[in-house]
């Protein structure tokens, strides 16, 4: 037996209780979860904006410890720490032949099949997104247990599972981001602070937070924004005076939502590169009109787990970390537990804190 946090049904509150979990068949990892991030899109599958079957454990960024291994697996053991992948790509799809691994037609799929019971009454439990790490322990398929690179702290690894990676990624292989560019970053909530963390990284030499929330200049500023712009009907016109009046050169959207992104768009200088992380609900709709697209000569671009090869880019990202270019504890604000889970998300609603972390 093991405590997990269930989701019983679309928008039904989560709940405490115990889950039976199998033993690691062939090409399966069994994990102790050291630490949980708690992301909006856990939010998204909970309240049906995104689909998942129910019932089901959620939770998709996380680190552990492997306690077994199923027949076949070698490239973790028991004893090993790891960040768990919630889109492992299967290697052998048109877009992983492509190398866009981040587009796998399987990586993500949602799992058709139980993983574990209640154990109450045995009722069959669905894994949120592959991973269901809102619980003590979890199996998973051996492809979404990555090594973690020595130098990193168990428990704030788990945001490299999702957060870190996204920002990451959005900025470095979405954006390409260059020396000396400005970038503005709009909604601050973990990949938020994780893509501000990451334009500094790459070298950005003005990055500009955006959040409806005042509190976030705090967190921003402590990634390394240099300036942050409450989110209202001026918020161009500002980015703009802070950016010799062009606009940035780059915008990443990570709200998800219609108004940020034409924020974004807008915000970015002819010529620069908007780039959409956030996940939104297929009601928010963002017009254009055909002479601003070309007139503005600007590119839009969809971004995808930031466009990311975790296999390669985790132990990239593990050395910036490892080297005190990114610290991963600024992006934390809550270090909770299962019961809380619940409170994370209307804090997340509310426009509250940045990343908050299950630790078990």
């Amino acid at each position: 037996m093991t405590r997990a946090a269930v989701l019983t049904a679309v928008g039904a509150p989560l709940r405490v209780a115990e889950i039976d979990l199998p033993d690691p068949g062939p090409g399966q990892v069994r994990v102790r979860v050291a630490a949980a991030g708690v992301c909006h899109s856990d939010l998204s599958l909970a309240n049906g904006t995104l689909r998942q079957p129910v019932p089901a454990v959620l939770g998709h960024e996380g680190s552990g410890t492997v306690t077994a291994v199923g027949e076949g697996v070698t490239h973790v053991a028991p004893g090993d720490h790891v960040v768990l992948n919630w889109a492992p790509a299967c290697g052998g799809c048109h877009y992983c032949g492509l190398d866009e691994p981040w587009l796998c037609a399987s990586g993500l799929a949602v799992p058709a099949s139980p993983y574990a019971t209640l154990g109450t009454d045995g009722t069959p439990l669905h894994p949120g997104l592959g991973t269901a790490v809102f619980a003590e322990e979890t199996v998973v398929r051996a492809a979404a247990v990555l090594p973690l690179p020595p130098g990193v702290p168990l428990a704030e690894a788990a945001l490299l599972g999702c957060a870190v990676l996204t920002g990451y990624g959005a900025v470095h292989h979405s954006a390409r981001v260059r020396p000396g560019e400005s970038v503005v970053v709009v909604g601050i909530g973990g990949v938020g602070l994780a893509t501000v963390r990451s334009a500094c990284v790459a070298g950005a030499e003005r990055v500009i937070a955006v959040d409806v929330s005042p509190e976030k200049e705090e967190l921003a500023r402590a990634c390394g924004a240099t300036d942050f712009v409450p989110a209202g009907d001026d918020t161009v016109r500002r980015v703009r005076e802070l950016t010799g009046g062009h606009g940035a050169d780059v915008a990443v959207e990570c709200a998800g939502r219609a108004e940020a992104i034409r924020t974004a768009w807008s915000a970015t200088r002819r010529g620069g590169r908007t780039t959409v992380v956030g996940v939104g609900g297929k009601e928010q709709l963002v017009t254009f009109s055909a002479l601003e697209l070309f007139h503005s000569g600007r590119t839009l671009a969809g971004c995808v787990y930031g466009n990311t090869d975790p296999a390669r880019d985790l132990p990239v990202v593990a050395g910036h970390v490892r080297e005190g270019r990114f610290d991963l504890s600024a992006l934390v604000t809550r270090r909770i537990g299962l019961d809380d889970i619940p409170d994370a998300f209307a804090a997340m609603l509310a426009g509250r804190g940045g990343r908050s972390l299950v630790v078990f």
